[in-house]
């Protein structure tokens, strides 16, 4: 195991760092007083590798990555998991805007909140499906443009009466599935997506992933799964097929 101290190293320094170590055959990294140092396991092509994160990433933690697993003990900024390959990021407290944009594989857990854009672009290609589980709430345009994957959103501990996501949740949807713990109100939906109860398929996908976030943040599956469930899939393939047509 090798230990880095972060505090006052350029992202650039600390990102040649990381992947020197990783080529020199270091497998488990841990990285202390990480002040938003942007791209963090960026690139990074192992199965084997596991960085520990104290501290808050920058912008694009795990951008483009294939294997590695990262664990953040604090809050992520913004475009985490960004067109991530494989590899699972578990964040112990909330993350911003934009995370998994174009993620194409891979595992995305967040304890807490989110921000805007969530999930946006995502996609999957036969056995390929990226998930991407928020523990809290999520801000507007969850899922926009979203052509594959799954995200899914747990609402937990949220104040009462406040809303699981902002507006225009699934707008521009073509593809994936987005799992919801709760009913959101109707006019927050974009108008390319329904909503419907789920299935034996749905169910037999979902419970090993509420499984492995409550063994992460040391939940109740029990409880968890007591509340409703609900899911949003798109209703046209092609929503803006017409758009550009008389």
């Amino acid at each position: 195991m090798l230990r880095i101290d972060a505090a006052g190293v350029h992202y650039r320094h600390l990102n040649e760092q990381i992947r020197e170590t990783v080529r020199a055959g270091e497998t488990v990294l841990v990285l202390d007083n990480v002040n938003g140092q942007r791209y963090i396991g960026t690139g990074l092509e192992s199965d084997q590798v596991r960085i520990t994160i104290h501290g808050v990433p920058g912008n694009d933690l795990a951008a483009f990555m294939s294997g590695p697993a990262i664990t953040v003990w604090g809050n992520a900024q913004d475009g985490v998991s960004n067109t991530m390959n494989s590899g699972t990021v578990v964040v112990h407290g909330g993350a911003g805007d934009v995370l998994g944009y174009g993620m194409r594989g891979g595992k995305l857990f967040i304890r807490g909140d989110v921000g805007y854009r969530v999930g946006i672009h995502m996609k999957e290609y036969k056995d390929l499906v990226p998930v991407l589980m928020v523990g809290g709430r999520a801000g507007a345009f969850f899922g926009e443009y979203m052509a594959g994957g799954r995200l899914i959103l747990l609402g937990l501990d949220r104040p009462a009466g406040s809303p699981l996501t902002g507006d225009y949740l699934g707008t521009g949807m073509h593809g994936g599935v987005i799992y919801l713990r709760g009913r959101p109100e109707e006019h927050t939906l974009g108008r390319e997506v329904k909503m419907f109860d789920l299935d034996e398929v749905d169910w037999a996908f979902l419970n090993p992933l509420l499984d492995e976030f409550c063994r992460y943040y040391d939940r109740d599956p029990g409880r968890l799964r007591a509340a409703e469930f609900r899911k949003l899939v798109p209703v046209s393939h092609r929503p803006y097929g017409l758009l550009y047509t008389p």
